[in-house]
């Protein structure tokens, strides 16, 4: 059998440079601080959330009280961070998703702990 002969193309083949874009150092690092800084507080506010549900779930011995606290104060989050003036429109969606999500973990963890005989 006869070999079939390879047809080059004329066409100029595409030369891609990368450019990586702008690297802005300084805003990098101030919107990684501000993140830090709005996750401390949902911290703070989660842990403070966890110890009230357990004592509202002690009180009354109602767990749906505590757990409709926990709801709440997650709907109220954002509100309650622009009352501490934290500018929430700053942050990306995806950090303030788990950030929510943050909040109900931690919150739970929390009054999952205090419920249990060491600290009951």
């Amino acid at each position: 059998m006869a070999k079939k002969r390879r047809r080059e193309s004329a066409e100029p083949e595409d030369t891609y440079e990368f450019t990586p874009p702008e690297f802005d150092e300084r805003e990098f690092l101030l919107k990684d601080m501000y993140g830090t800084k709005v996750l401390l507080v949902v911290v703070a506010l989660a842990i403070i959330i966890g110890i009230l549900a357990a004592c509202l779930d002690k009180a009354t011995d109602l767990w749906y009280l505590g757990l409709l606290l926990l709801i709440l104060a997650m709907v109220a989050l954002r509100q309650f961070m622009i009352l501490l003036k934290f500018r929430v429109d700053l942050m990306d969606q995806k950090s303030m998703i788990s950030n929510y999500i943050l909040f109900l973990m931690l919150s739970l963890g929390v009054w999952i702990i205090i419920l249990n005989p060491p600290f009951s």
